[in-house]
């Protein structure tokens, strides 16, 4: 686990390298998990190592969202003044999202069906 632990928080710093030398409009750990992608596309498959960390990381993942919500309740007020943006802004990327999720699971699962009927055919 300390490996898996290891490598994750190096790839987050590789990322925010990166996004500082290069002046990139995106978060450093956003690189790192475009870099644990690729390097898992290049391997083939996911370690049992970084799979048990992985899973044992998502299972805490509701503390992360304490101190986002102790920042919303400082900046109440600011919130109920800016409560039509926050909502539409909030609306229209949980639809985005959806969508992309959505066609990316149809991407995906056209590509495996197109796989499945080259291997029967085989």
């Amino acid at each position: 686990m300390l490996a898996a632990l290891t490598l994750l928080l190096l790839l987050q710093l590789i990322g925010e390298v990166f996004v500082q030398f290069f002046a990139l409009p995106v978060p450093g750990p956003v690189i790192g998990l475009v870099l644990l992608f690729a390097g898992l596309l290049l391997r083939g498959k996911l370690g049992d190592d970084l799979r048990n960390t992985a899973n044992n990381l998502l299972q805490h993942l509701s503390l992360l969202f304490v101190p986002a919500g102790a920042g919303v309740m400082i900046h109440a007020a600011r919130v109920a003044d800016e409560w039509l943006a926050l909502s539409v802004a909030l609306i229209a990327s949980t639809l985005l999202s959806m969508a992309a999720t959505a066609l990316t699971l149809k991407f995906f699962l056209r590509h495996r069906q197109g796989a499945d009927r080259k291997e029967g055919a085989a």
